[in-house]
C-alpha cells in the first residue's frame, strides 16, 4: 500500500495560524487560565478541573525541511505520522520516533518520548536545536541552548505545558534505510537479559553485527526478548517484508520466530497497530474480532477512544460491579531504572505485579548533548550523562483486592523506583507528595523559570498537572 506523503506547508501558513492563536488568547481574560484544544490525546491523566481553551488545530504541520542540513521546522501539534510522511520520502526521520502515530512533536518535547532509537539517540527534545514557545505570559519567544532563553530551552522538556506552548520546533533528522532485519534474541533470566543490554549500549553490535535499534519484552521470569535492530538496503533470504498491519500480531512474532524484516515505515508504527499488544482488552487480538475489525482502524488513537469512553460512563466496570468482580486500578507507567538495577526492579515487578507482558527500551542520553560542569543537562527529569538506563512500560489494570485502596499498587511501583534511583515518566497517574516531587522533578531550578514565563499563573504548575489533575 502506498504510504502518504505530505509536503511542508511553508512559513507564511505557519504565521498566519500563529497570529489567529495570539488574537484568541488577546480575547481572553488576562488572568484567565489557558489550556490548548488539542484534537489527540496520549495521556492517562483525568482532570479534575477545565480551562479555556486555546484552539490549535491549525499548527499541526511541517513548516520546512532541508534535506542537506538534515533538519525540519515542524509545528509543535504535528503528530509524527504526520511529520514521517513528510521526512520518509526524503530518506530522513527524526532521531527519536516514539511508538504511537498520534503523539505530538511538541508532546514528546515537553512530555518525553522515547523508543528502540533511545540507546544512541536518547530523548526528542535532545535533537531539538531551537523551539519558538508562547509562554504562560502571553509572549513568543524562541528559546536555544544558548543565549536569553536557555533556562527555558533546558526546563522546557518534561514541563507538560506548564511553562508555555511549543508553536514550532526545529529539530535533527538522520538518513534511513529502506528496511530494518530484526533479531530476537531469547533469555532465560533477567540477569543475562541485562548484561546484554548493557554490552549493546557499550557497543552498539550483538554478536558481530551492527545494531541501529534496541528493546524487548519480558513475558516471564524466564522468557525475555531482546529485539536488535539494524538498516538494510535489501531483503535477503525471504520473499519480502513482513506485514503486522493485519491479521499478524507483532509482539508474537517475537516468540515465533529468531529473524525478520520489515521496511522502514512498518517498523516505526510496529507497535501501534495492536498498541503494543494492549488490543487483546478489545478483543482485537481474537481471529475472528480481527478479520472484522477495519485494517485502518487498528491503531492506537482509536483504543484510545474506546478507553476513554469507559473513562467517561464507566460501563465496563458497573457490568463487572453486577457479575460481583472486584473493582480494578489502572497501572499505566513508563519508569526509568539505571541498568544495573534493572534484573532487579523486574523481578520485584513480576512478583507483585499481576501485569505481562512488560516492555524495555534502553535508554541514554546522546553523547553529543552539552553538559555545563555541575549542572543537569535536563533538570526536569535529571538523568545523568553517561548513566545507562531501562525504560520499563506496562500498561493495564489489575483488580483491587480486600482492604486495599485504588493507587495502592502505583505508589507502591513509586517506591520502589525511588529506591532504586529511576524516575517515572508523568503522562498518568501521580501520587508523590510535594516535597518528593519537588525533588525528583528539578523543583528548585522550576520554579524561578516559571516565574519569569508564567508570572500570573495562567498556567497550571507541573505539579498540579501531574499529580492534582488540574
Amino acid at each position: 500500500m502506498p504510504q502518504a506523503v505530505l509536503r511542508p506547508v511553508g512559513d507564511e501558513r505557519h504565521r498566519a495560524a500563529t497570529a489567529r492563536l495570539l488574537d484568541d488568547l488577546a480575547a481572553l481574560s488576562p488572568d484567565a487560565p489557558v489550556r490548548l484544544g488539542k484534537r489527540t490525546s496520549n495521556l492517562f491523566r483525568q482532570r479534575t478541573t477545565d480551562s479555556t481553551r486555546l484552539d490549535v488545530s491549525d499548527l499541526n504541520h511541517v513548516i520546512d525541511l532541508d534535506p542537506v542540513s538534515r533538519t525540519a521546522r515542524v509545528q509543535g501539534m504535528t503528530t509524527y505520522e504526520d511529520l514521517v510522511a513528510a521526512t520518509l520520502p526524503q530518506g530522513l526521520m527524526p532521531l527519536v520516533v516514539p511508538q504511537l502515530r498520534t503523539i505530538t512533536l511538541g508532546g514528546a518535547v515537553t512530555g518525553l518520548g522515547i523508543e528502540a532509537s533511545s540507546f544512541r539517540s536518547g530523548l526528542p527534545h535532545e535533537s531539538v536545536l531551537e523551539a519558538e514557545i508562547l509562554t504562560g505570559d502571553g509572549e513568543i519567544v524562541v528559546a536555544r541552548p544558548d543565549g536569553e532563553h536557555e533556562d527555558l530551552f533546558r526546563t522546557f522538556p518534561n514541563s507538560y505545558g506548564s511553562l508555555g506552548y511549543a508553536l514550532s520546533l526545529t529539530i535533527e533528522l538522520e538518513p534511513v534505510h529502506p528496511f530494518v532485519v530484526l533479531q530476537h534474541v531469547r533469555f532465560g533470566s533477567l540477569l543475562d537479559a541485562q548484561d546484554a543490554i548493557g554490552e549493546v549500549m557499550r557497543t552498539r553490535a550483538w554478536d558481530g553485527e551492527d545494531v541501529d535499534f534496541l528493546d524487548g519484552v519480558v513475558f516471564s521470569h524466564h522468557e525475555i526478548y531482546l529485539t536488535l535492530g539494524r538498516w538494510a538496503d535489501s531483503v535477503v533470504g525471504q520473499a519480502g517484508p513482513s506485514d503486522y498491519t493485519g491479521q499478524q500480531v507483532f509482539y508474537r512474532s517475537l516468540q515465533q520466530r529468531e529473524r525478520d524484516v520489515l521496511t522502514v515505515h512498518d517498523y516505526l508504527w510496529r507497535w501501534d497497530t495492536d498498541w503494543f499488544w494492549c488490543s487483546r482488552a478489545f478483543g482485537a487480538q481474537q481471529p475472528l474480532v480481527r478479520r472484522l475489525w477495519p485494517k485502518s482502524k487498528l491503531r492506537s488513537d482509536v483504543y484510545w477512544k474506546i478507553v476513554a469512553f469507559e473513562n467517561r460512563h464507566h460501563v465496563m466496570a458497573r457490568l463487572d460491579a453486577r457479575r460481583g468482580k472486584p473493582a480494578r486500578e489502572r497501572v499505566v507507567q513508563d519508569v526509568e531504572i539505571p541498568l544495573d538495577r534493572t534484573a532487579e526492579f523486574l523481578d520485584w515487578f513480576l512478583r507483585e505485579v499481576p501485569i505481562e507482558p512488560v516492555w524495555l527500551c534502553p535508554i541514554q542520553l546522546r553523547r553529543e548533548t552539552r553538559v555545563v560542569s555541575g549542572e543537569t543537562p535536563w533538570p526536569l527529569y535529571p538523568m545523568a550523562p553517561g548513566q545507562p538506563y531501562v525504560n520499563v512500560g506496562f500498561w493495564s489494570t489489575v483488580p483491587i483486592e480486600p482492604g486495599r485502596e485504588d493507587g495502592d499498587v502505583n505508589r507502591a511501583i513509586e517506591d520502589e523506583v525511588g529506591r532504586l534511583g529511576g524516575h517515572k515518566s508523568l503522562y498518568s497517574d501521580a501520587y508523590y507528595d510535594e516535597p518528593t516531587f519537588d525533588r525528583l522533578y528539578g523543583g528548585a531550578e522550576y520554579r524561578p523559570v516559571k516565574k519569569r514565563y508564567d508570572p500570573r499563573g495562567r498556567l497550571p504548575t507541573l505539579y498540579d498537572k501531574a499529580v492534582r489533575r488540574r
